[in-house]
């Protein structure tokens, strides 16, 4: 069967993400093996600071398993949304892709109280194949993988909760980011969505995350994924 049930861990969390409804979207097209899969809803922050805040979601496919397409579901077209992808050629899965996308998206609308953007990602995943590498000349390198991207979810509960990340030994944080994820059928409306707060502080190369969270959180399953940049320690 083309679409089949599949559970994915996310930052060595056993957390499963949605199995796409068929025809929904359409991350599977032209890929006569498919396994589609969707992350929950993602809250856009909005602001109208220069440049505009940004969200980035880690999204994975099945080990075996690397992404051959992608869709999203927006609730408002302001939400500019974009893939982070890999230099090589041609522009294909296993080269542009791998096993995981990181989707960014950020609100270019007008800010109104009444509004909580929010987008869900779907990914298309195909079996492990092909590959490609890069010639160079004397004196030049290839692009290659200067950084590596830790993810963890944090499950969200009423209350506040504060957790500390950080690189592993002989890494070097060069970014930090975190996305609150609601894991619902349909969007969260303004009020979930607001009952959930995160703040982040980098110091000394830690991340701290601090989640507060109203009763109102117990509607749906809630979770905030944090993700560290790290680069060697060279």
């Amino acid at each position: 069967m083309r679409r089949v049930a599949v559970l994915a861990v996310l930052a060595g969390s056993a957390l499963a993400v949605c199995v796409a409804p068929a025809g929904a979207t359409r991350e599977c097209d032209g890929l006569q093996v498919c396994v589609p899969l969707a992350g929950p809803w993602i809250v856009v922050p909005t602001s109208n600071s220069v440049p505009r805040p940004r969200v980035e979601y880690h999204l994975s496919c099945p080990r075996g398993y690397i992404v051959g397409g992608l869709d999203a579901e927006l609730t408002d077209r302001a939400i500019d949304i974009s893939f982070v992808g890999a230099l090589g050629s041609p522009v294909n899965p296993g080269i542009t892709t791998t096993r995981s996308v990181v989707f960014v998206a950020s609100y270019v609308g007008v800010v109104s109280r009444f509004k909580a953007p929010t987008f869900r990602p779907h990914v298309g995943c195909m079996p492990t194949s092909g590959g490609g590498r890069v010639l160079t000349s004397a004196g030049v390198v290839a692009p290659g993988k200067p950084t590596v991207r830790h993810v963890s979810v944090i499950h969200v509960d009423p209350g506040t909760r504060v957790v500390t990340k950080r690189c592993a030994a002989g890494e070097r944080l060069i970014a930090a980011s975190h996305a609150v994820g609601f894991f619902s059928i349909r969007p969260p409306g303004v009020r979930l969505v607001r009952s959930v707060q995160v703040s982040r502080r980098v110091r000394a190369g830690r991340v701290s995350i601090v989640v507060r969270a109203g009763q109102t959180a117990r509607q749906e399953p809630v979770v905030v994924q944090v993700s560290l940049v790290c680069a060697g320690g060279a």
